[in-house]
C-alpha cells in the first residue's frame, strides 16, 4: 500500500509538479498556523514576540508560504517574496521563531535550478534573515541560535546545489546516450551500405560472365546457323536461359547498388566470384589457423545460381570467421543440405563473445543483408547447450524464375 501510493505521488510529480508545490505549500502554512496556535495557547515565551498573533500575522504567513506552490516556475520571485513577508513579519514584532521555513525551502530550490553566482548571494540573504531572527530571542541563545541558523542555510544551499549538478549531469548523460545510439546506427546503415557496395561488384562479375556467355554463343549460332542448325539452335538456348538468370542478377545489382563508391585497390575485387566449390579449401585455411573445422554435405549436390553460391559462400566465410575472432578454441561444423532449399548450419561449441540487445556485428548485418537478396531466412544466436550458431534456408527457384539452375543450360558453351 506504502508503494502505491509512493507511486502515485512520482507520477502526479512528474505530470503535474503544481499540484504536488501547491499541496506542498498548504502543508508548510498548516503547520505554521498550527505551530503559532500551539505557542499562543501554551504558556508561551514572550521574549521571542512583542506582538501576538493577529490578521494581519496570519495574512504574511500565508503570503510568504503558499508562495511556494509556484517555487518551480519563478524561484527568484518566490525566494523574494517569502523573505520579505518573513522580514515584514519579524520586524512587526511577531514571533521569531515562525516563518523561517519557507524562505530556507525557497533557497533550496533557486540552488537547486541556479549557478552559484546566483544562489549564494541568495543564501546570504536568507542567512541575514534567520540571523535577524536569532537576534530577536534571549540574550543568552543568540549566538547558539546563529550557529545553529547558519548550518541549517548552508546544508540547504549545499543540498540545492547537489541537485543541480545530479541533474546536469544525467543530463549530460542522456544526451551523451543519445549520441552515442546516434552513432552506432550511423555506423550499422554505414556497414549495410559497404555491404551492399560489396555485393553490387560480385553481382556485377556474375553479370559481366553471363553477357559474355551470351555474346559468344550468340556469335557461334550466327557462325553455323546455316551449316548446323542443331548446334545454332542450341545456342540459341544457351543464350535465352543465360539471359534469363542475368536479368535476374541485373535487378538484385539496381536493388542493392544505392551509393556511389570508389572501387577499392584491392585485388580480390578481380578474381573470380566464389562458391561451395571452394569450400573445402576454406576450411582448410580455418583448420591451419587452430580451429578443427568439419564440412558435411547431404542432397543431391548440382550447380547453383551464381549470386547464390557467392551468397553461400561469404555466409559460410564470415560465420567461420567469427569463430576465428570470438569462439577460438574451438570446433565449427559446417553442414550444407542440397534439397528444394539450400540449407547451410554453421555451429560452434566455444564460449563465444558476450552479446549485446540490438548489437549486431558487421559480420552479421552482411550476412542478412546478402540472404535477404535472395529471399532467404537466417537465424544467428548463442546454442543452450553453449557456443554459437547460424542457420541460412536460401529457397532454390524453380525454372522460368530469376535463380535457375546453372543445370538448365543447354547447348554448346565455349
Amino acid at each position: 500500500m506504502h508503494a502505491k501510493v509512493l507511486s502515485s505521488v512520482r507520477r502526479l510529480a512528474v505530470r503535474n509538479p503544481f499540484i504536488v508545490d501547491l499541496l506542498f505549500s498548504l502543508l508548510v502554512t498548516g503547520a505554521t498556523l498550527a505551530f503559532a496556535a500551539a505557542l499562543r495557547t501554551g504558556p508561551g515565551d514572550w521574549e521571542y514576540a512583542r506582538r501576538a498573533m493577529d490578521a494581519v500575522g496570519i495574512g504574511l504567513t500565508l503570503v510568504g508560504n503558499l508562495a511556494l506552490a509556484w517555487r518551480r516556475k519563478a524561484p527568484l520571485t518566490v525566494l523574494a517574496i517569502s523573505c520579505t513577508a518573513t522580514a515584514v513579519f519579524h520586524a512587526a514584532g511577531y514571533n521569531a521563531r515562525l516563518n523561517d521555513i519557507a524562505p530556507l525551502l525557497a533557497l533550496y530550490t533557486v540552488a537547486s535550478r541556479r549557478l552559484p553566482a546566483m544562489s549564494l548571494p541568495c543564501a546570504l540573504v536568507v542567512a541575514g534573515l534567520w540571523w535577524h531572527a536569532a537576534t530577536l530571542g534571549p540574550d543568552d541563545f543568540i549566538w547558539p541560535n546563529i550557529a545553529q541558523t547558519s548550518v541549517m542555510v548552508a546544508v540547504a544551499w549545499s543540498f540545492g546545489t547537489s541537485t543541480r549538478m545530479l541533474v546536469e549531469r544525467n543530463r549530460r548523460l542522456a544526451e551523451l546516450s543519445a549520441r552515442l545510439r546516434r552513432e552506432q546506427e550511423d555506423r550499422a546503415r554505414r556497414a549495410v551500405t559497404e555491404e551492399r557496395v560489396r555485393i553490387a561488384r560480385e553481382l556485377h562479375d556474375v553479370v559481366a560472365h553471363h553477357m559474355s556467355v551470351i555474346v559468344i554463343q550468340a556469335g557461334l549460332a550466327r557462325y553455323v546457323f546455316g551449316s548446323d542448325p542443331a548446334t545454332a539452335r542450341g545456342a540459341l538456348a544457351t543464350i535465352a536461359d543465360t539471359g534469363s538468370e542475368v536479368m535476374g542478377e541485373m535487378r538484385r545489382l539496381l536493388a542493392v547498388l544505392r551509393v556511389d563508391a570508389d572501387d577499392d585497390p584491392d585485388a580480390d575485387n578481380y578474381a573470380p566470384a566464389p562458391g561451395l566449390q571452394r569450400l573445402e579449401a576454406l576450411a582448410e585455411r580455418v583448420r591451419a589457423a587452430g580451429v578443427p573445422v568439419e564440412v558435411s554435405i547431404t542432397g543431391s549436390v548440382r550447380p547453383l545460381p551464381p549470386g547464390i553460391e557467392v551468397c553461400a559462400y561469404r555466409v559460410v566465410q564470415e560465420s567461420l570467421t567469427n569463430v576465428l575472432k570470438h569462439a577460438a578454441p574451438a570446433t565449427a561444423r559446417i553442414c550444407v543440405h542440397y534439397g528444394a532449399e539450400l540449407e547451410l548450419r554453421i555451429d560452434d561449441d566455444g564460449a563465444g563473445a558476450p552479446v549485446t540487445p540490438g548489437g549486431d556485428g558487421h559480420g552479421l548485418i552482411g550476412m542478412r543483408e546478402r540472404v535477404k537478396l535472395y529471399k532467404g531466412t537466417i537465424k544467428a544466436g548463442p546454442q543452450p547447450s553453449g557456443g554459437f550458431e547460424v542457420v541460412v534456408t536460401l529457397p532454390l527457384s524453380s525454372p522460368g524464375h530469376d535463380d535457375r539452375p546453372a543445370e538448365s543450360h543447354g547447348g554448346p558453351k565455349t
